[in-house]
């Protein structure tokens, strides 16, 4: 065998064990995918319809443009700078087919000697990529002691021995825990890792689903091409449309430069018929309305779960961000025993273990064991009842 081998990514694995349990996919009718992290693909109350089609001509057959489409670059650079004021340019923005390949090649393209710092919860790829990689890298405590919120002088971090930069890691609102930096503490941030040596990669997968409203790091940079930060986003969550696979990255003119060379030979730019569909989707009175109604709607379905899950005696540490619950299990239960019950019931969440970016590439004991993410971004309003009817048999 010529070819190097390594799991699936955390939230594959627990859809791989599902399957192998089940014979079905999460998510197929009649499953419960709380494990799951897509939103619904369908109209939310006040917000506005999904396109059905879009049009093609002979020219949207051809080959993108390795960057992305003109039309869908300026209409992300509007969408910034009409409501973050991020005095951006489509100069800024590269396209990419979903936020996880814009990640995928900003950390792969680090310069050799950059200590990469990440929390210690965070978003299962992250751990994948930075071990493929085998980029150095150093945490920042986030836990139970910590509430899962870190302080502002825990981002203090300095360079590992044999490098001599510091690139923060971090998804924002997070992902597994919903915790967001917001207001002054991320205008704080922001100014920190603009300094000399430093960067950081801003994952805003979820910035529509922040109760009060919607947030982003571009509020807070004067001028990205001053800076090494990268800020990524996606159509894949606030958009609603997971299966479209279009996300993008903002940042210095000169980085998206490199981004455009590297999808010349590594990626071939992302499909036309999908650019052009997410450009319909950033219409600016249309992207307004779709903030408003995502975050009106899944706050309400984060109220009402975090009431039924903490009903079961379970400790939430959840923050108002993302369309997840981050839950710690009552003593004696992991998220993996808690699953091989759920599994029964064709239902599932994902074991808090993967999301640990200090677990054993092995397997091992994790801190995170008797922890969980319950995902209620897939459920419609009216399956409440029954989700929470298997809760409580298994619990």
């Amino acid at each position: 065998m010529l070819l190097k081998t390594f799991p699936p990514m955390g939230v594959y694995e627990t859809l791989f064990k599902f399957a192998d349990a089940t014979a079905k996919y999460m998510g197929d009718a009649g499953t419960h995918p709380w494990a799951q992290g897509f939103p619904l693909t369908t109209q939310l109350p006040d917000g506005p319809p999904l396109p059905t089609s879009v049009a093609i001509t002979s020219d949207d057959l051809m080959y993108p443009k390795a960057d992305g489409q003109p039309p869908l670059r300026q209409a992300i650079a509007d969408y910034y700078n009409t409501f973050y004021d991020a005095g951006i340019t489509a100069d800024n923005v590269a396209v990419f087919a979903g936020g996880r390949p814009a990640i995928f090649a900003i950390l792969a393209f680090l310069l050799e000697g950059t200590t990469v710092a990440v929390e210690s919860t965070e978003y299962t790829p992250y751990w994948d990529v930075l071990r493929l990689l085998n980029v150095p890298h150093t945490l920042i405590p986030s836990n139970v002691e910590n509430r899962f919120r870190p302080a502002g002088s825990d981002y203090d971090v300095e360079p590992l021995d044999g490098t001599s930069r510091v690139m923060l890691l971090k998804s924002n609102p997070c992902n597994p825990t919903g915790v967001a930096t917001t207001g002054s503490a991320l205008r704080e941030l922001v100014e920190k890792f603009s300094a000399p040596g430093r960067g950081a990669l801003i994952d805003e997968a979820y910035e529509f689903y922040l109760d009060p409203e919607p947030e982003s790091a571009l509020r807070h940079i004067d001028d990205i091409d001053a800076t090494d930060i990268f800020v990524v986003g996606a159509a894949t969550k606030g958009l609603q449309v997971p299966g479209m696979r279009v996300g993008w990255c903002i940042a210095a003119k000169q980085h998206i430069e490199i981004f455009r060379n590297y999808s010349s030979f590594g990626m071939g730019g992302v499909s036309r018929a999908s650019q052009l569909y997410v450009t319909q989707l950033m219409e600016l009175e249309r992207v307004r309305q779709a903030r408003a109604a995502v975050g009106a709607f899944f706050t309400s379905q984060r109220n009402r779960y975090a009431e039924g899950l903490a009903s079961l005696g379970l400790e939430l540490f959840s923050g108002k961000g993302g369309f997840y619950h981050w839950a710690r299990l009552p003593e004696g239960l992991t998220g993996d025993s808690v699953n091989e019950l759920l599994f029964a019931h064709e239902a599932g969440i994902l074991p808090g273990r993967l999301c640990d970016m200090s677990r054993p590439a092995g397997g091992g004991p994790s801190s995170l064991d008797n922890m969980f993410r319950f995902s209620f971004g897939p459920l419609s309003a009216e399956s409440y009842k029954s989700d929470m009817e298997i809760l409580r048999r298994v619990f």
